[in-house]
């Protein structure tokens, strides 16, 4: 089986990322030794949210461009409003995540990060969570909604929000040990 500590995780994100929902899985991963990298669609630093208020800037370490789901293990989509609503206008992050589902490595979402599950359209039959405002698009994309800390279905693991973000942590870390 493979270690969370030989593995390589990529993060995808832009401005308007809840601070904590990249920041802290990102850190239980990297702790856990795992390489953690940041795609986002330019190298400009981008700029996170904590609820309503600024958050905390990180400088992406390639583009979108550069993506190969190939070259990673698993992916994480943290939330935030913004986010994934700019996010799912990216062609090259929707193809993204339809190649890790294809290759049946983790894909990780949580909070308003399942649109962009709902843009790549692979959530039909599977058991989904994610914010309360997204749980519509959910049900409408197919999927089969519900309302705890993790969801986990084949390779798609979701979230509600920020309290989640421990066990999220850890079905995520879970998943690429079984894989």
């Amino acid at each position: 089986m493979p270690s969370i500590s030989d593995a390589k995780i990529l993060i995808l994100a832009t401005d308007g990322f809840e601070n904590s929902e990249l920041f802290d899985p990102r850190e239980t991963l990297m702790a856990a030794g795992a390489t953690v990298h940041l795609a986002s669609p330019a190298l400009d630093p981008i700029q996170g949210k904590k609820h309503d208020k600024m958050g905390d800037r990180i400088k992406p370490d390639m583009t979108l461009d550069a993506v190969k789901a190939s070259d990673y293990d698993a992916l994480l989509l943290p939330g935030g409003v913004a986010n994934p609503d700019s996010l799912r206008m990216e062609p090259k992050v929707i193809d993204a995540i339809r190649d890790f589902i294809h290759a049946e490595k983790p894909v990780a979402a949580i909070c308003h990060a399942p649109w962009l599950l709902v843009e790549a359209d692979v959530v039909r039959g599977k058991t989904v969570t994610g914010w309360p405002s997204v749980r519509t698009d959910l049900t409408n994309a197919g999927g089969n909604v519900v309302d705890q800390a993790v969801a986990e279905d084949g390779f798609l693991i979701t979230s509600r929000k920020p309290d989640d973000i421990p066990a999220f942590t850890e079905a995520l870390i879970e998943a690429i040990e079984r894989r």
